[in-house]
């Protein structure tokens, strides 16, 4: 167990003049970011450069991952002006590439797909040439609602499988990896033309051939883009930091990754599944 960040997980002090008006535009429109509710790392260097990823559905989440500081209990009615205002807020920020997540909505018969249809709708209807990515829960595998998310058509569908098989009972005890696999793998089926991309946190326990296996299990199913990144304790009361990776590690990481036919990959010490998406539309124009 790793106590003590090394010198390279140390953050620079970012100039808040941004960050502020960010906030602001977010709670005057009443909408979440995943940057506060996880407590992401990047959020000051995200909210500087006027970007954030949106998060729907509430702020309560219905499942108990041991990695993730989004607050876990009985979750509230779906906004209704939650996908217009969203919309709003994307055209404000002037953003080129937008990112839409959301908390678990096990509560909800589809699992929230019909509000992430309404947000993509809408973002398409204000801000014309925007592409969309969205990060999807696993909707239990309902296939009906991850067709209706489907046949709305983002540019990237995104989820993440967070973690190596042998570590899901510890760190993601609701999930399944199985099922998170159908999901890339179902995407694809519906509509191969969409981009599927995942994501996952080391430093668990999780062993390097684990990961390159992993790895592998992605590119079975079609996988397009991936990103990795280090898991960070957010408190004592969530699942424990085992290792800080090295540097080096990621760069190894990356170049296997590579080699195993990812089109983009992002893998460093603080690279979250959204983390500088930004440059994901460079990557869009170029495939058209």
């Amino acid at each position: 167990m790793e106590n003590r960040k090394p010198e390279w997980l140390k953050i620079k002090f970012q100039d808040p003049k941004h960050i502020n008006k960010v906030e602001r535009l977010l709670k005057g429109l009443s909408l979440h970011t995943v940057c506060e509710e996880a407590t992401c790392p990047n959020r000051m260097e995200c909210f500087n450069k006027g970007t954030a990823t949106f998060m729907i559905l509430g702020s309560i989440c219905t499942r108990n991952c041991r990695f993730c500081d989004v607050v876990k209990g009985k979750p509230g009615a779906v906004d209704p002006m939650e996908p217009e205002n969203l919309a709003k807020a994307t055209k404000e920020l002037k953003l080129r590439h937008v990112v839409i997540t959301s908390v678990t909505r096990d509560d909800l018969e589809d699992g929230g797909a019909d509000q992430f249809v309404k947000c993509i709708e809408k973002v398409r209807e204000y801000n014309k040439g925007t592409s969309i990515e969205v990060l999807i829960p696993d909707l239990r595998g309902n296939i009906e609602a991850l067709a209706k998310i489907v046949a709305a058509a983002p540019e990237i569908i995104n989820h993440n499988v967070e973690t190596v098989p042998r570590l899901y009972k510890d760190v993601r005890p609701m999930a399944d990896y199985q099922q998170s696999l159908e999901v890339l793998a179902n995407v694809k089926k519906l509509n191969p033309k969409i981009f599927t991309k995942s994501g996952i946190m080391v430093g668990l326990g999780e062993k390097e051939e684990e990961v390159v296996r992993l790895f592998g299990d992605l590119r079975e199913v079609d996988c397009d883009f991936l990103t990795v990144g280090q898991y960070l304790q957010p408190s004592k009361k969530h699942h424990p930091v085992i290792e800080y990776v090295h540097p080096d590690i990621f760069k190894d990481y990356e170049k296997v990754a590579y080699e195993l036919g990812f089109k983009h990959v992002a893998s460093g010490p603080f690279v979250r599944s959204s983390y500088n998406a930004e440059q994901t539309k460079i990557l869009l124009d170029v495939e058209k």
